[in-house]
C-alpha cells in the first residue's frame, strides 16, 4: 500500500467497511521463508530493485512451512509449525503452465565417441509461484518466483516425500542433509530453466541461429551465500550437454553471468558438501565440478609450480576425513565477482578467509556494505518519526536516504528535539501497551528500553547482556537507596532446534529475568533506545539489525564489528557507544591464548555473577542447570564474553549518565538518524547494479496505464535510450 501510494485511501476504505486496517495487518501471515539476516536482506533487495527501476527477479522456495514460531514455555523454547499457508495467500499467482520438470539420482552414460548422458533419473514438478513486487511510487512491479514440489493428487501426501515441505532451521551453521542439498539443487534448476526459457524468448524473432554468446549481457545472477551454488555446475549441463556449446565457451558464458556475496567467515557456517552424497544425488554435476577443478587447479600449478599446499588450500575438493566439494571454492572459481557485505567482513575475505584467491586475481573481490530498505523500516514500521522528518526536510528522503544529513541542521532546534523525543515516547508507551496486552506484563515505558533482539547464538554475545543484567541486580541489592537510571532489558530471537548451547542461553535468560519478549520485534524497534551490537571483532558479516535501530532513533552500544564500524564512520564514534577487543587485538589474544579464569579471577562482579548461576541462584531446584554454560565459558569460549565484560560494563555507565540528559540524548539520536542514509539498500543496489551487474538504475516513472498511449510511448523511447 505504501509503494503504490493507497496506504491512506486504503485506510479510509477499511474503516467505511467498520474495521480497522491495524487489525487486519495483525492477521495476515508472515511469509516466513527464511532464517532472519540473508532471506530479509534479499527482500529490501527486491523492494529496492523495484524502486529504481531495474529489471530484476528474485528466485526462492515456496516453503510450506516455514521459520517456526517460538514458544517459551517454563522458561524454554518450544517451537511449534509455521502453517502461514493454513488460510492460503491471496499474494501468490501459481502458475502450472510453467510447471518445470527437475531430475535427481540416475547415473551418468558414457559411450565411445559420445557425450557423457544423465539417465534413469527421478523426476520433480516444480510448480512456480509468482509474487508480485511494487516499487516505490513508479509504477514499476517486478516478479518474485518461488518454486514448490507439485506432487499429484494421486499419491499419498504423507508418503510423498515433499521437497518444499520445511524450511532448514539452522542460522550460521551448516548441517549436511541430503534433504537439504536437495532444496538447493531444486531452486536452482528450476530459476536457470526459467533464465534460460526467457532469454529464448527475446531471441525468438531473430532470423539468425540462437547463440548464447551475448547471455552474459542479458543475464547477471547474483549468488545470495552458498546455498545456490549448484547453479554454476548446473549452467554448465545446461550449456554442454543439452545446447551443445563446447566446453571453453560455455564456461566463459557461466563466469561472466555469476557473481558470487559471501555472508559469513564462521567455519561452521561454510558449507562443504560430502562427494559421496552429490555421487548419488547429482552424479553428472559432481563430475562437472571435477572438471572445473582439474582446470582450476592446472591454472594454479602453472602459476606456483611445486607449491602442492597452495592447490589443496585451493581446491574445490577437500580430502581430508572423507572428501567435500568447497561450496566457497567453487561460487568464486566460477564468478566473475566476489563481495563481503561490510568494509571489515570484506577486508577479512581478502586478507584471510579467502586469502589464495584474492592474491590471484585481486580485481575479482569487492565489498558492497549491506543496507535496508527505507519504506518498510521508517515509513512502516514508524510513521510518527517518517512524518516528522518528511516535515523537517520534505518527503524525497524516501527514495534518496542520504537527505537526512539534512537533519543535522536541527540538532540543535529545541522544537524538533522536544519532537523526536514525543516520537520515541509515544512509540514507548505503545510497545509497552502491547506487552501489558499481550503477555500481561507491566513495564516503566520512562525507562530505558535496552534491546538486544536477534537470533541467539554464541558469536552475538547474548551472554555479555546477561551478565550486565546480573550486575546490575547485585548493585541494586547490594546499594538500594543509590540512584539508578532505570531500564527495561529486552532480550529477543530464536535458536535453531538443534543447538543446545542457544537453547541453554534462552533457558538462562528467562531464568534470570522477571520477562524475556521473544516475539513482537516489530513493534520494538521504534520503541528501543539502546541497540545491542555486541558481536566479538570479526564475527558479525554485516549485521542489518542494527541499521533499523539506527534509522529509527536507538543508540547504538557496539563493538568494531560488521556494519557497526561504518555506522561509527558516518555518525562519528563518539555518537555511539564503542566498546571491547578491535579485530586485531582479538586476532592477538588467538595468537597468545584466551585465559578466560584470569578476569574471573581479577574482576570481583563478574566472579559474584558467574558463582550466582554455578551455584543455582537462578535455577535453585536444580543448581547445575547451567553447567554446560559455565564450562564453555571457562574452557571453549571461541567469542571471549569475559574478554569485554568490563569494558561493556563501562559501556553501559556511560549509557545510563547520558540518559540522565534527556536533550543531550535526544541530541545524539538525531545524529544518528541524520548519518543513517548511507545504510539504505538503495545505495548498496546501485553499486551491485553499477559495479558488478553492468546495469544503469533509472528515475522514470512509468505512466499508469490509464495516461494517453503517446506518454507511454515517450517513456518507452526514454527507456531505450537508458
Amino acid at each position: 500500500m505504501i509503494n503504490l501510494g493507497l496506504q491512506t485511501a486504503c485506510d479510509e476504505a477499511v474503516y467505511q467497511l467498520g474495521l480497522d486496517m491495524e487489525d487486519l495487518e495483525e492477521m495476515e501471515e508472515d511469509a516466513g521463508l527464511g532464517n532472519g539476516g540473508l532471506g530479509r536482506l534479499a527482500a529490501c533487495f527486491l523492494d529496492s530493485m523495484a524502486t529504481l527501476g531495474l529489471a530484476a527477479y528474485g528466485y526462492g522456495i515456496r516453503y510450506e512451512y516455514g521459520i517456526f514460531n517460538q514458544r517459551i514455555n517454563h522458561g524454554w523454547q518450544v517451537e511449534e509449525a509455521d502453517d502461514w499457508l493454513r488460510y492460503g495467500n491471496p499474494w501468490e499467482k501459481a502458475r502450472p503452465e510453467f510447471m518445470l520438470p527437475v531430475h535427481f539420482y540416475g547415473r551418468v552414460e558414457e559411450k565411445e565417441g559420445a557425450e557423457p548422458k544423465w539417465v534413469d533419473t527421478q523426476v520433480v514438478l516444480a510448480m512456480p509461484y509468482d509474487t508480485p513486487i511494487p516499487g516505490y511510487m513508479n509504477n514499476t512491479v517486478n516478479t518474485m518466483l518461488n518454486v514448490g514440489d507439485y506432487i499429484q493428487a494421486v499419491l499419498d501426501r504423507n508418503l510423498a516425500e515433499n521437497i518444499s515441505r520445511v524450511l532448514y532451521p539452522n542460522d550460521n551453521f551448516f548441517e549436511g542433509k541430503e534433504l537439504r542439498l536437495k532444496q538447493e539443487y531444486f531452486v536452482v534448476a528450476a530459476t536457470l530453466q526459467d533464465v534460460i526459457r526467457r532469454f529464448k524468448t527475446t531471441k525468438r524473432n531473430s532470423s539468425k541461429p540462437l547463440s548464447f554468446d551475448s547471455f552474459p549481457d542479458k543475464v547477471a545472477i547474483q549468488l545470495n551465500d552458498t546455498h545456490p551454488a549448484m547453479a554454476i555446475p548446473e549452467l554448465m549441463r545446461i550449456f554442454v550437454d543439452v545446447e551443445k556449446l563446447d566446453w571453453d565457451t560455455a564456461w566463459d558464458i557461466t563466469k561472466q553471468t555469476f557473481a558470487y556475496t559471501n555472508h559469513t567467515v564462521l567455519p561452521e557456517a561454510l558449507e562443504r558438501w560430502p562427494v559421496e552424497l552429490m555421487e548419488k544425488l547429482l552424479p553428472r554435476h559432481l563430475q562437472i565440478i571435477y572438471r572445473i577443478n582439474q582446470t582450476h587447479l592446472d591454472h594454479i600449478a602453472s602459476l606456483f609450480p611445486d607449491d602442492m599446499d597452495r592447490i589443496s588450500r585451493m581446491s574445490l575438493i577437500e580430502e581430508g576425513g572423507g572428501k567435500r566439494v568447497n561450496m566457497a571454492h567453487l561460487c568464486i572459481v566460477g564468478s566473475h565477482k566476489v563481495n563481503g557485505v561490510a568494509e571489515i567482513h570484506s577486508d577479512i575475505i581478502r586478507k584471510e578467509t579467502f586469502r589464495d584467491f584474492s592474491k590471484m586475481e585481486p580485481e575479482k573481490f569487492q565489498n558492497k556494505t549491506n543496507g535496508i530498505t527505507p519504506r518498510r523500516w521508517l515509513l512502516l514500521c514508524n510513521p510518527g518519526l517518517a512524518d516528522l522528518i518528511a516535515e523537517a526536510i520534505g518527503e524525497d528522503y524516501v527514495k534518496d536516504l542520504t537527505q537526512l544529513r539534512n537533519l543535522n541542521d536541527l540538532v540543535d532546534d529545541d522544537a524538533f528535539i522536544r519532537d523526536v523525543a514525543k516520537v520515541k515516547q509515544d512509540n514507548k508507551l505503545k510497545f509497552a501497551q502491547y506487552l501489558e496486552k499481550e503477555y500481561k506484563v507491566d513495564i516503566n515505558p520512562s525507562s530505558l528500553f535496552d534491546v538486544h533482539v536477534k537470533r541467539i547464538h554464541e558469536y552475538k554475545r547474548q551472554l555479555l547482556t546477561c551478565l550486565h543484567v546480573i550486575c546490575m541486580y547485585n548493585r541494586i541489592k547490594r546499594n538500594p537507596t543509590k540512584v539508578f537510571i532505570p531500564r527495561t532489558v529486552i532480550i529477543g530471537g530464536k535458536a535453531a532446534p538443534g543447538y543446545h548451547m542457544a537453547k541453554m542461553i534462552i533457558k538462562l535468560i528467562t531464568s534470570v529475568a522477571d520477562v524475556v519478549n521473544y516475539d513482537p520485534v516489530i513493534g520494538l524497534i521504534p520503541a528501543t533506545d539502546l541497540s545491542e551490537q555486541i558481536s566479538t571483532a570479526g564475527t558479525e558479516a554485516s549485521g542489518t539489525g542494527n541499521m533499523k535501530f539506527m534509522l529509527n532513533g536507538a543508540l547504538t552500544i557496539g563493538t568494531m564489528d560488521g556494519a557497526n564500524v561504518e555506522m561509527a564512520e558516518e555518525a562519528g564514534e563518539e555518537n555511539l557507544f564503542i566498546f571491547g577487543m578491535r579485530v586485531e587485538e582479538v586476532a592477538e589474544m588467538d595468537k597468545e591464548g584466551y585465559d578466560a579464569m584470569e578476569y574471573y579471577e581479577n574482576l570481583p562482579e563478574l566472579k559474584q555473577a558467574i558463582d550466582q548461576i554455578k551455584m543455582g541462584y537462578f535455577s535453585p531446584t536444580q543448581p547445575e542447570m547451567f553447567s554446560d554454560i559455565i564450562n564453555m565459558l571457562f574452557h571453549h569460549d571461541r567469542f571471549k564474553v569475559f574478554a569485554d565484560y568490563e569494558s561493556y560494563v563501562k559501556c553501559q555507565e556511560r549509557v545510563s549518565a547520558l540518559y540522565k540528559d534527556q536533550t543531550e540524548w535526544t541530541r545524539m539520536v538525531i545524529k544518528n538518524i541524520a548519518a543513517s542514509g548511507k545504510f539504505s539498500s538503495d545505495r548498496t543496489i546501485k553499486e551491485y547494479a553499477t559495479e558488478i551487474w553492468g546495469v544503469e538504475p533509472t528515475d522514470l516513472k512509468i505512466p499508469p496505464p490509464s495516461e494517453p498511449r503517446e506518454a507511454l510511448e515517450e517513456t518507452a523511447r526514454a527507456l531505450r535510450k537508458i
